[in-house]
């Protein structure tokens, strides 16, 4: 498995994944959007021409904002989210990132379990913030 940068190419295969995740998935349009930027910086795990997983992030000054972390469904518990996840807070933090922030479902264990290993703490709570289902977001943050 190889950890790169996603590139345009790459999104066939991402979307697939971003429908699989999530109950409000990104367009192509935005991942195509946020790819052109120069403040952003998104990551895939490759395995044979096969993405299993990305992860992404919008930097503002020394600070990022976590956008998204996904992986296949069949291939999950295998620690290619952890992977993808180290690899995105060492590249950020040789661009001089020294905080970042993420959001994630309450419900969410396995990914709250896995910021926690990295080094996140949570700081906050957004009530209502996820929809379909009704859910509160966990505010969690790292300093490099």
């Amino acid at each position: 498995m190889t950890v790169r940068y996603m590139e345009i190419d790459d999104l066939d295969q991402v979307m697939e994944i971003e429908r699989d995740s999530f109950s409000v998935p990104w367009t192509r349009e935005g991942f195509f959007t946020f790819l052109t930027r120069k403040d952003s910086m998104f990551l895939v795990a490759e395995e044979k021409d096969r993405i299993l997983g990305y992860c992404g992030i919008l930097m503002v000054l020394d600070e990022a904002d976590v956008t998204n972390v996904a992986v296949r469904k069949d291939r999950r518990k295998e620690g290619i989210g952890g992977f993808l996840m180290k690899s995105l807070l060492l590249l950020a933090q040789e661009q001089g990132i020294a905080v970042v922030h993420l959001e994630v479902r309450e419900s969410n264990e396995p990914a709250r379990r896995l910021y926690e290993r990295l080094g996140f703490v949570t700081d906050g709570r957004r009530k209502h913030y996820y929809t379909d289902p009704d859910e509160d977001a966990v505010l969690m943050s790292r300093k490099e």
